[in-house]
């Protein structure tokens, strides 16, 4: 990510949780979602849509006020190249139904925000920048990558980028999305691993698996679980 980019999401960063200065959550979330130029149109819709169901779902919902501050902040960026992280809602705390279904129509009414090769080095630390520079409180720090590819052509390396991140003691999760048209896998690797080696890391991290229109809700409602559960070691273990 170039300096351009990494100022634009500090600022937007700071607007974004001006009125959230010293709010105490329970995460700080960041969805970082591939809009990179192997996603089309329909598939940020089907991200969007998942994240809709998953994040208005009354499971997560009481999970969220099963918490001890019984909220949590969440902000939704769609990343591309080392240029593209573009926040399409900012941040937002979810403390009920109404909250929740607010952040989701901010969700949906938004247009596509990136395109371009992918920099997954730059998209992490663009999540990276959100975290540490915002105002919020948080118990637990969460980066929540999605992607249907674990290459990266340009912007920061991948390993940089997660190293700075997990020693500040950010969680990166992943969403592996193996959905084409909603049928097979977009690369020939193993892409779940490769997540695994690559991309995830910090205490709890895990992958989960799309693979379909159907799996791909099912895949972030239990993801949103998992990140949101305040014993989040001990659920994904059962995993």
């Amino acid at each position: 990510m170039g300096k351009i980019g990494v100022a634009l999401v500090v600022l937007l960063s700071v607007i974004g949780a001006d009125a959230l200065a010293q709010e105490k959550v329970d995460l700080e979330l960041v969805l970082l979602a591939d809009a990179s130029w192997s996603i089309d149109n329909a598939e940020i819709r089907l991200q969007r849509e998942g994240y809709a169901a998953g994040i208005t779902h009354p499971d997560v919902l009481d999970t969220i006020l099963g918490g001890y501050h019984r909220r949590i902040a969440i902000t939704y960026v769609e990343w591309g190249d080392e240029n593209w992280q573009d926040i399409v809602v900012p941040w937002t705390i979810i403390d009920g139904p109404k909250s929740a279904a607010a952040f989701v129509q901010k969700l949906r009414a938004a247009p596509r925000r990136a395109t371009g090769p992918n920099a997954i080095g730059s998209a992490i630390a663009a999540g990276h920048a959100l975290i540490k520079d915002n105002a919020l409180i948080g118990t637990r720090k969460v980066i929540d990558f999605s992607g249907d590819s674990a290459n990266t052509w340009n912007g920061i390396l991948i390993h940089v980028a997660r190293a700075a991140a997990l020693a500040d003691g950010i969680i990166i999760n992943g969403l592996a999305i193996l959905c084409r048209d909603c049928n097979g896998r977009p690369v020939l690797y193993d892409l779940e691993l490769a997540f695994e080696t690559q991309i995830i890391g910090g205490p709890g991290s895990f992958v989960v698996t799309a693979d379909g229109n159907t799996s791909f809700e099912q895949a972030v409602l239990r993801k949103l679980l998992l990140e949101v559960a305040s014993a989040p070691n001990e659920l994904a273990a059962q995993r």
